[in-house]
């Protein structure tokens, strides 16, 4: 039955059932004496913003959202343009009581929450339970947590954006609808407690569909030859068979690879060519949100839902003695590789006071926008340069600033000169078969000098330096080695992976990669080997039953698609109800 039938039948089914009485609404009183009071989210941020404002005004928490659809009913009423019906959290009653008696004893209420969508929906969700008009100037946004960028962002308050809240309202209302019809019929074919998700379940379903590549991929047999030669004088070298006969050396059995061992044994080979080329490699952008995560994942072994809750903690603020209580990085949910231009002009001075003018590129590096990113942040960056990590090492926990070092080096590698290397590619002719040796050395290492030691090398570049050759001369055959290989199928899942292919494919958004991994790993629907994801049997049991009854819903190119129009409702080219249609 579709989906929308069922909601409205539900609703007929409901009929005249008593209406809940309709709560009392709050009535805001302005003390003309009073201070002005600003919400924010998180208690950390409050005390930081509160001692950076001063004693004129009063920063309370609201601890994220205090007004959301029911927990026990659909909320939306279908039928008069998905209107959602949203109600007081009750675990955050004193809460709101709080934030009501404060609002009372301001003379202003500004609101202060995260500078994204979710942020923007929880300002309107306050302006209802405050008694603020939201066409007021009442809404500030700013995105580090410094003093310049707070009092900047008190200067100049603006209006609740709803076309930004609309987006975010979309969002919330599509995902009760597809969750609160599918998981009840997951529950009545399988078993209670499951879930269905717009997103969660395209993401198993990935999991799965690559677990079927997997089992379904049958290996095929191939040979590598090496042969290693000597110079004079210098040390022996290794080439590659790539050639036999003028054609690609493509050998499918051990009896070819004898016989091209065999060519070759013995036989002194002649340098055909060689090849000098300077290659410069480039820094990369400083981190988003996607691949903070990733590196995280790969570099420091930490989970999505571990690294941006350490980067919450930078972001909002830490005590650092002398200071009080800094922010240290900007906002961490970004899709955006675009720096401010203040940040510009203190980073350059720095790599040439620090690290040399050599080090330098004569202009700003850019780096060009992803085609998806909706750009309203800048990238992830320290707020300051007055805080290297080997300053924060008695204040910052140990993970902490492990993320910290990893965020402050690429940001500072980003805007830093090319490493530059030399490779040579020699050709080597023995007998039908043709060799290509190859090696490289740094000439300068550029923005590399951030990066740990063992990442230096970079790029799986061959890294053996080969000794001088010239055309036409001799090289003496030490030994030829054929080593056998089976194609591999692709590789599972892992959070890194996965998140990056989400971040391709256009499904979520950089807020919601860590609660989607952590979701259906809690569903036990796929579990973790190792760093890899492995679908369970229930994992396959859902994804099967939700491609077979709502194709139209639980694929790629569905949710990334709603991803394209909740954009477009944020950018006022569409509207809430007709998307909703």
């Amino acid at each position: 039955m579709p989906i929308t039938r069922t909601i409205t039948l539900e609703k007929k089914k409901r009929g005249r059932k008593a209406k809940a009485a309709a709560p009392v609404l709050f009535k805001r009183k302005p003390n003309p004496k009073g201070k002005t009071l600003v919400v924010v989210e998180s208690p950390a941020k409050a005390k930081t913003i509160e001692r950076i404002l001063g004693p004129d005004y009063k920063v309370m928490a609201s601890k994220g959202h205090l007004r959301d659809l029911p927990q026990k009913t659909l909320g939306v009423d279908i039928e008069n343009g998905f209107k959602p019906e949203y109600v007081d959290s009750a675990e955050r009653e004193s809460i709101i009581k709080d934030l009501q008696k404060e609002a009372n004893r301001s003379k202003t209420v500004l609101l202060a929450t995260d500078p994204d969508r979710e942020g923007e929906a929880i300002s309107w969700h306050l302006s209802k339970l405050l008694d603020v008009n939201p066409e007021d100037h009442v809404r500030i946004a700013f995105h580090e947590i410094t003093p310049p960028a707070i009092k900047e962002a008190i200067k100049h308050p603006g209006p609740i954006d709803m076309n930004r809240v609309d987006a975010q309202q979309a969002r919330r209302v599509l995902d009760r609808l597809v969750g609160y019809k599918l998981s009840p019929w997951l529950w009545k074919l399988i078993y209670r407690g499951l879930s269905a998700g717009r997103v969660q379940s395209v993401a198993t379903r990935l999991i799965c569909e690559r677990e079927e590549e997997i089992r379904a991929f049958k290996p095929e047999e191939y040979w590598t030859v090496e042969g290693l030669y000597k110079k004079a004088d210098s040390e022996s070298f290794k080439a590659k068979l790539v050639q036999i006969d003028g054609k690609e050396a493509s050998i499918r059995s051990k009896e070819e690879a004898d016989a091209a061992v065999a060519d070759m044994e013995g036989k002194e080979a002649e340098v055909l060519s060689v090849t000098r080329s300077r290659k410069q490699r480039k820094a990369k952008p400083p981190y988003t949100t996607s691949t903070m995560q990733q590196d995280a994942v790969n570099r420091l072994n930490f989970n999505s839902r571990k690294t941006m809750m350490l980067a919450q903690n930078l972001y909002e603020g830490i005590e650092i003695p002398g200071h009080g209580h800094v922010g240290l990085i900007t906002y961490m949910r970004t899709d955006s590789t675009r720096i401010s231009d203040e940040m510009i002009a203190q980073v350059r001075p720095y790599i040439e006071t620090v690290y040399g003018e050599e080090y330098l590129p004569p202009k700003p590096n850019v780096f060009a926008k992803s085609k998806k990113a909706q750009d309203a942040h800048e990238a992830i960056r320290p707020t300051s340069l007055e805080f290297p990590p080997d300053a924060l090492t008695s204040v910052l926990s140990r993970d902490q600033l492990r993320l910290y070092t990893l965020i402050w080096n690429r940001f500072i590698a980003s805007q830093m000169a090319p490493q530059i290397q030399m490779t040579i590619t020699a050709l080597l002719g023995s007998g039908r078969c043709t060799l290509r040796a190859s090696g490289s050395h740094v000439l300068f290492n550029g923005f590399t000098i951030m990066q740990p030691a063992k990442e230096k090398k970079g790029d799986g570049e061959e890294n053996a330096s080969l000794p001088p050759l010239k055309k036409g001369e001799k090289v003496t055959h030490v030994k030829t080695e054929a080593e056998q290989h089976f194609t591999t199928p692709p590789p599972r899942y892992t959070e890194a992976s996965l998140i990056k292919t989400m971040e391709e494919k256009g499904i979520g958004r950089p807020s919601t990669y860590a609660p989607i991994l952590d979701t259906i790993q809690k569903r036990k629907y796929v579990v973790k080997e190792g760093k890899q994801f492995v679908p369970t049997e229930i994992g396959f049991k859902v994804t099967n039953l939700l491609k077979k009854y709502f194709e139209g819903i639980i694929n790629v190119d569905f949710t990334a698609n709603l991803e394209n129009w909740l954009d477009k409702i944020a950018d006022g080219h569409a509207t809430y109800k007709k998307v909703m249609t």
